[in-house]
């Protein structure tokens, strides 16, 4: 999925969105949606994000080599406001500016700019609901990028590919299959565990993880949920949904799918 989605122009939309609904927030109103955080330091988790993001790209460095060059936290909303704006727009123009194949450091077995793009679009938006939550204003979410957060969701934050020195192992037969009722997307995945050492760190890693199919036969599943891509997509990311997702099929299964899923992603 994802190859008809114009992320830099969701990212552009949905960060300017961010910041507008935190400006109706006051700086310590608690973000409902992440414990322990007020709206400030919502924004400047953002702010950082993308801040982070831009240098990799920008200076062609590492995420450690970036980490040592990050900025102090500005005071007051003013000064994060106003850094926020700057890392915003310095993160949309190198994005624009770098084609999606291009080379760029990132954590996943996917080194280039384009899946940048993605991920930060969808950065965007999952803290853009966060912040409109906070202010109390919550507006709609593009079923398109929805329904590719749902895959991304999925395939890359609680699943994604398998390293030659680590392996998947499937929990039992049964799948389960979601299903996102407005755009007629759906995924069919397999619940396991992945388990292995890193030869470079020597981290050992033994928790829950999904397969996704990579296309839906139509094979009967055990289980399945259902609700549209918006919905689904803050399910989740464990972001309340405007309507709550509707769950139906063998509960072994679907409490095996709530497992993996509730360490939640950042």
């Amino acid at each position: 999925m994802g190859t008809s989605v114009n992320y830099l122009d969701h990212l552009a939309r949905d960060s300017a969105r961010f910041a507008g609904a935190l400006r109706g927030a006051a700086p310590a109103a608690p973000v409902p949606s992440c414990p322990g955080w007020d709206a400030d330091d919502l924004l400047w988790h953002l702010a950082e994000v993308q801040w982070f993001w831009g240098t990799i790209v920008r200076e062609g460095i590492t995420g450690e080599q970036a980490d040592g060059l990050k900025p102090e936290r500005p005071a007051g909303r003013d000064g994060l406001l106003a850094f926020y704006g700057q890392a915003s727009r310095d993160l949309g123009a190198i994005l624009a500016e770098r084609a999606p194949g291009s080379p760029a450091w990132t954590w996943s077995a996917d080194h280039t700019v384009g899946f940048v793009r993605r991920r930060q679009a969808h950065e965007a938006l999952i803290h853009r609901v966060d912040a409109e939550l906070t202010a109390g204003e919550r507006t709609g979410m593009d079923p398109g990028l929805s329904a590719d957060g749902v895959d991304e969701a999925l395939r890359v934050m609680y699943g994604g590919e398998v390293p030659d020195w680590g392996s998947f192992t499937p929990a039992g037969p049964q799948t389960i299959r979601l299903r996102a009722t407005d755009t007629g997307g759906t995924w069919v995945v397999t619940i396991g565990r992945f388990t292995g050492t890193d030869p470079d760190d020597q981290a050992s890693y033994d928790e829950p993880c999904l397969q996704v199919a990579e296309r839906d036969a139509g094979e009967p599943a055990a289980a399945q949920i259902t609700g549209t891509a918006a919905d689904l997509d803050c399910w989740l990311w464990h972001r309340p949904p405007l309507v709550p997702v509707e769950r139906s099929g063998d509960e072994d299964v679907l409490g095996r799918f709530d497992s993996a899923i509730a360490p939640g992603v950042n």
